[in-house]
């Protein structure tokens, strides 16, 4: 089974997904920002697409364009590459997508969120989407986090990670042509946020704009590491489908 992507149905391939009880929908967010001297700028992108497609495959729920822009900003402009959102701009942009996949009939909604900044600007528009429309659920996943085995692979090298071991292994086996191994032992940097009050950003925390160690990636991890994110967002979308809330109490007096 292929992953049913919204950009590519009709209009009225669109309203008979709902007229046959499909009421869910996934949006992968990600970011376009530099990874380091050895992956491409596009690896949250890139991991946020292949996850929802892989997972749209499984379980049937259509899958929404991919945002490649994020909440950035915190990777500062010290290296070229990073096009970044401010806060304010993706909670906009989000919230109007969630309008409008509403206005299609749909009344679940999957944000797959696969870049660490991007969580308060979604939890922002998760709370404005809910607050508008009484029969809207909202979900916010962090494919980094996503359950404890995954969150365990992407925290093993660094606790600040970016275009660590786990995303360069993801990408080797993802997408290899993101990828340039000749500088993948150069690449590593410790993380220096140990014992920090303030959340600085990465120009002051990394010499290169890694941290973590992407020397210890291979495409076998990236294999694993994959396999299991998909199983695990399949079975927690699987889980939203049939969902219903606690209580049947209107948000309005």
């Amino acid at each position: 089974m292929s992953a049913t992507q919204w950009h590519r149905l009709t209009w009225e391939e669109i309203r008979a997904l709902c007229e046959r009880g499909m009421d869910g929908v996934i949006l992968p967010v990600g970011a376009t920002e530099q990874h380091g001297p050895h992956l491409g700028c596009g690896v949250d992108a890139e991991i946020a697409q292949q996850l929802c497609d892989a997972v749209s495959a499984r379980t049937g729920v259509p899958v929404l364009p991919t945002l490649p822009y994020g909440c950035s900003i915190g990777h500062s402009q010290h290296w070229p590459g990073t096009l970044a959102l401010q806060p304010k701009t993706l909670i906009d942009v989000v919230k109007q997508i969630g309008d409008w996949a509403y206005a299609s009939g749909f009344r679940r909604l999957f944000m797959i969120n696969s870049h660490v900044t991007n969580l308060a600007p979604l939890r922002c528009a998760l709370e404005m989407l809910r607050a508008e429309h009484d029969d809207l659920k909202v979900a916010l996943i962090n494919t980094g986090t996503l359950s404890e085995r995954v969150r365990a692979r992407h925290f093993e090298d660094a606790d600040d990670w970016h275009a660590n071991e786990a995303e360069t292994s993801l990408m080797l086996a993802m997408a290899e042509d993101m990828t340039r191994p000749a500088r993948f032992i150069e690449a590593d940097d410790p993380d220096r946020t140990d014992g920090c009050v303030f959340a600085h950003p990465v120009n002051r925390t990394s010499l290169n704009g890694v941290t973590g160690k992407p020397s210890l990636a291979s495409r076998a991890k990236g294999e694993e590491l994959f396999g299991w994110m998909v199983d695990d967002l399949a079975d927690v979308v699987a889980r939203g489908m049939k969902e219903m809330p606690p209580l049947d109490q209107s948000y309005f007096i």
